[in-house]
């Protein structure tokens, strides 16, 4: 177990926040899956292995340069590691054709990663996607959107 916590941590500390891209191909197996949690969307799976994982980063970092991931609890039983996290950054690129707009945003999220012979399987994934566009401005934010919804019931 403890193992498998290193290889999740590497993948966070090393990965991502080092910028070090090339440690994906020790992490992650060819033909992980990632499994995007979404309410009310049935689950799917997208192979993706380190290429993939690679060029999902570089994405990311393309929009958000100055990104990075803290890890704030960690729980592995078995071939599962679990965590909750923080990604932090500043949207100073293009993203998903999402114009940059210098927003700082910080946002929770919790994986679950499933490993095998010290390398990664699958992951899950959520991510708080309401605070999130609500952070970029792509929506109001949760508490505007609350207060909204209880000015029209009344």
């Amino acid at each position: 177990m403890e193992d498998n916590k290193r290889v999740v941590i590497r993948f966070f500390d090393e990965v991502w926040n080092q910028r070090k891209l090339e440690i994906a191909d020790d992490l992650f197996d060819n033909d992980c899956h990632t499994f995007q949690l979404r309410s009310g969307a049935p689950v799917t799976s997208t192979p993706r292995g380190p290429e993939s994982i690679k060029n999902h980063i570089t994405e990311w970092l393309s929009g958000f340069p100055d990104l990075t991931f803290a890890i704030e609890q960690m729980i592995s039983e078995g071939d599962r590691v679990s965590s909750l996290l923080v990604m932090e950054g500043t949207h100073t690129g293009q993203w998903l054709g999402i114009p940059p707009n210098g927003k700082r945003i910080n946002i929770r999220m919790m994986t679950i990663h499933r490993l095998r012979s010290c390398k990664i399987i699958e992951d899950w994934v959520i991510v708080e996607s309401l605070g999130f566009f609500g952070q970029l401005g792509i929506l109001p934010a949760t508490s505007d959107l609350l207060r909204e919804f209880s000015q029209k019931k009344e």
